[in-house]
């Protein structure tokens, strides 16, 4: 049977762990941003679980992870984890307590701690960060270079239009020419960028602000989120990043030997991703419905066949977490593949139609100047 988690009291810290998982899931789970990102938790679970496997107790081992950290904030956020250690407090209380700790980390280190595998824990823990810093990492890098050729290019061309075409515009009106129809259109989009050129950067800020602010309602995210889906090789990539995610909690969850339905249920909590969450949402009410996990994946366009069959053959056999760590693994193994494919295309792509307006540009310049020297010929 499932059970529910419970969030953390401070003032009743004496109360049964059995008391306390009734009401974890009903905060939200925080795996990004706050002061202690990411990558410092990846080297902190990961030191951790080193120094714990080579016998010492935690207490000596949170002293010796103060001394190698490099920032006075986060040696004071480790110090405070430790003093709370030593007056009697769980670690897993201790480190939820700073609040730079998710209750993610919280529940998984109170089962480490309640089935004496805390330094397994903590190395999953740190794999389960070093995993999703990779993937950030993939995901920047296979879009960093097109957004600075495109970036780079959308500057030339305003420059362009702004300084080029006038220069040549002030030679045709001397020389009273007869335009060419091409280059009456540049000329005049050169016109409407220098006279509207404040108003369009004052547009554009405004819709940056909007974007900003609408990006945090939840109608927005929905109709942002489900329309990337449909890009064409981008929705498939981001489905996947997703996807990796999405196995990878399920995994760590399962290893720590939470119940399936509350792994669900966090995951739910945990994703910023719409369509995931509301995809989790309708296997969550499936399965309180009677349903396995396999059947209740099927209602959603988001999960394959290979990852409703692969889980199906985990209920059969019992292997959960194998089967959910092997996902993670081919889906993580997919998304480097697609970014390493995205970023080949795209750059090409974007260098060829920048080239096309570049060339567009200047021959609708000089376009007039073959004529002149026609007629002169």
């Amino acid at each position: 049977m499932a059970f529910k988690l419970d969030k953390i009291d401070n003032k009743k810290a004496d109360k049964s762990f059995s008391d306390t998982v009734n009401e974890l899931l009903k905060k939200e789970i925080v795996l990004f941003g706050g002061g202690f990102g990411n990558k410092k938790k990846q080297r902190f679970y990961l030191e951790l679980s080193v120094l714990l496997n080579a016998g010492i107790t935690i207490k000596e081992a949170l002293s010796l992870i103060t001394e190698s950290q490099k920032k006075e904030k986060d040696k004071l956020l480790i110090k405070g984890v430790e003093k709370e250690v030593i007056n009697g407090k769980p670690f897993s209380e201790a480190l939820y307590n700073t609040k730079q700790f998710s209750e993610y980390e919280y529940f998984s280190l109170k089962i480490g701690e309640e089935t004496g595998t805390t330094a397994r824990i903590s190395k999953e823990l740190g794999e389960f960060y070093e995993r999703k810093n990779e993937q950030k990492r993939v995901v920047v890098s296979a879009l960093t270079y097109p957004s600075i050729v495109l970036s780079t290019a959308i500057l030339v061309i305003i420059f362009m239009l702004s300084y080029v075409v006038p220069m040549f515009e002030d030679i045709f009106k001397q020389n009273n020419m007869e335009l060419p129809f091409l280059t009456k259109i540049i000329v005049e989009l050169s016109a409407i960028v220098k006279s509207s050129g404040p108003a369009l950067l004052l547009f554009s800020v405004i819709i940056f602000f909007a974007v900003k602010y609408f990006s945090k309602k939840y109608a927005f995210k929905k109709f942002l989120h489900e329309f990337l889906l449909k890009v064409p090789v981008a929705g498939s990539f981001i489905s996947k990043v997703n996807l990796a995610q999405f196995t990878q909690a399920v995994a760590l969850l399962t290893a720590s030997k939470v119940p399936l339905l509350n792994s669900i249920q966090m995951v739910h909590k945990m994703t910023g991703f719409v369509p995931l969450k509301e995809a989790l949402n309708q296997v969550e009410r499936k399965i309180l419905k009677g349903e396995s996990l396999s059947e209740s994946l099927k209602g959603s366009k988001l999960f394959d066949n290979r990852i409703i069959s692969l889980v199906k053959v985990a209920e059969e056999t019992n292997q959960t977490e194998y089967i959910f760590s092997q996902l993670n693994q081919q889906y993580s193994d997919e998304v480097l593949q697609q970014s390493k494919l995205l970023s080949t295309v795209l750059e090409p792509i974007i260098i060829v139609i920048v080239g096309l307006i570049v060339a567009v540009l200047l021959v609708a310049m000089y376009l007039p100047m073959f004529q002149i020297s026609s007629a002169i010929g």
